[in-house]
């Protein structure tokens, strides 16, 4: 019994892999078209890709080409080659305006474009370029019920963006001691704070601040020395006002009493 299983299932096998070779050998684009689609229905995406990119110029101008650029485009993203299948599902949406699979072509092609976004320590490019993709999508299809997944993929693509300049700026701060660049990472975290105002980072951008503003006070020249040592105070106050109960306020108040001590050592203008 077990013998004869395996030879019909062999059979069954070859007999697949025929049609499969006879329909790449073959100038018959329709039977290509067919065995194509099979393929496809049967999740082996690398073969119909094969027979489809065959017959793509073929096609042009067909009644059925919508459906097989849609079908093309769609094997490109089971297969997770997600720079083709931004593009084809790209060139899908402009090609077929009316198409009843333009909602989720769009979205495809934008969640391709996702995929395509580097960790947030390389640079942002294709980041920005998908979100662009998704916003794009979520304003033409407000209804569609891509909707809580395109958010939840903004959401993620921003918050790389948001990493991402935190980690820069953090990183002017860290060298500042070689550089003795203070102002830098004031500048940074400032921009920081205004364009991330919801951030997680939000609090210790503020305390960073501080930390880069006392620094440059407590090592700056004389002449400069008092007017910075009382900037600095405006930066504390401002991170104590948001954050009084933050991890970092003892350190804070450390770094506060010792501004006080050396504005001890000028006389205050009456």
């Amino acid at each position: 019994m077990r013998k004869f299983l395996y030879i019909i299932l062999t059979c069954t096998f070859l007999s697949s892999c025929s049609e499969y070779q006879k329909a790449l050998k073959t100038t018959d684009i329709g039977t290509k078209f067919k065995e194509g689609e099979k393929q496809y229905d049967a999740g082996k995406f690398e073969k119909a890709n094969k027979l489809f990119a065959a017959i793509v110029p073929s096609y042009r101008g067909k009644p059925q080409a919508e459906k097989l650029m849609y079908l093309y485009s769609k094997t490109f993203y089971e297969m997770e080659e997600w720079y083709l299948a931004s593009y084809q599902f790209e060139r899908f949406v402009g090609a077929y305006p009316n198409s009843e699979k333009l909602e989720e072509a769009s979205f495809l092609g934008a969640k391709s474009a996702y995929n395509l976004a580097p960790v947030y320590t390389k640079e942002q490019h294709e980041t920005r370029d998908a979100l662009d993709k998704l916003q794009a999508f979520i304003n033409t299809y407000p209804e569609s019920e891509y909707i809580p997944e395109a958010n939840e993929l903004v959401k993620e693509l921003d918050f790389k963006l948001e990493k991402k300049a935190f980690e820069i700026a953090k990183q002017y701060n860290a060298i500042a001691g070689y550089t003795g660049d203070y102002n830098a990472p004031i500048k940074a975290m400032e921009d920081f704070i205004f364009n991330f105002p919801a951030s997680q980072y939000r609090e210790e951008a503020f305390f960073i601040k501080f930390d880069s503003a006392y620094n440059l006070a407590i090592n700056s020249v004389l002449y400069k020395r008092q007017e910075r040592l009382e900037e600095a105070i405006t930066h504390y106050l401002a991170f104590k006002k948001s954050y009084s109960g933050s991890e970092y306020m003892e350190r804070a108040n450390q770094m506060y009493e010792e501004i006080q001590s050396e504005l001890q050592n000028y006389t205050t203008k009456s």
